[in-house]
């Protein structure tokens, strides 16, 4: 299967301080890959290298095709990424969201236009369209800054601790929509601390202290660490 993600020996220091230890990993087409790891164990630094806002201190990388010491610009133009905070602009309408982000992904006005409608029908959100994104519910915030990552139909998905803040059923509505964009052919790579949801991954890597300590489906890593769940796995590996 077609590898879109491919990374050897990735680092990034900050002066004498290495937040990222030479990773290697491979992600594949339409894979559901989790980056786990606690607060601090560097798995948003690894990220901000391979989405093209940091650069690498020393290794190689290639994002969609494109390196990220030298391509850095090509990564964003195919790529989704929301972060922690969603990103969206609270004093602008849910259409007018859609809208700004349309044009920031290159898309046309017409396919704006064809776009924002499938986004608000999809979503449901016929009845606040208009309505400031900041008088929406988290969880709201949450399903429309994931559908306007995947505006511009990017090969990869950027999902940087997703689910943070949001009560459990909408976690787990969350992660239907990461099902559906996944079965459609895009890949997902999402960071996370919350453990259970290593289980809805294909394959999961375990970052600690910089380091990537454990890589594997989550029935294997739980069969190779005799552990009953995935927070057991982090919690041995956390141990040493």
């Amino acid at each position: 299967m077609e590898r879109v993600i491919e990374v050897e020996s990735l680092t990034k220091k900050f002066g004498a301080f290495t937040a990222v230890d030479s990773i290697s990993f491979h992600v594949k087409k339409g894979e559901i890959f989790g980056f786990l790891g606690a607060n601090g164990a560097g798995k948003t630094t690894a990220m901000k290298m391979l989405i093209g806002i940091s650069h690498p201190t020393s290794g190689k990388a290639t994002v969609a095709g494109f390196d990220v010491f030298t391509e850095a610009e090509s990564i964003k133009k195919n790529i989704g990424y929301m972060s922690q905070k969603f990103a969206l602009y609270d004093d602008l309408t849910v259409k007018e969201n859609i809208t700004f982000y349309g044009g920031i992904y290159g898309l046309s006005r017409a396919k704006i236009k064809i776009k924002t409608q499938q986004l608000i029908e999809e979503l449901g959100l016929e009845d606040i369209a208009n309505n400031m994104v900041g008088s929406l519910p988290l969880g709201w915030k949450q399903k429309l800054a994931f559908s306007v990552a995947l505006l511009h139909n990017p090969k990869i998905v950027f999902l940087d601790e997703p689910t943070g803040g949001v009560d459990p059923i909408t976690r787990r509505q969350f992660w239907e929509m990461i099902y559906k964009t996944a079965n459609q052919g895009t890949t997902i790579f999402v960071t996370t601390h919350y453990m259970d949801e290593a289980e809805y991954c294909d394959r999961v890597s375990i970052m600690v202290n910089g380091n990537i300590e454990a890589l594997d489906t989550p029935k294997n890593l739980k069969k190779q660490f005799s552990a009953h769940s995935m927070n057991d796995v982090f919690l041995k590996l956390a141990r040493g």
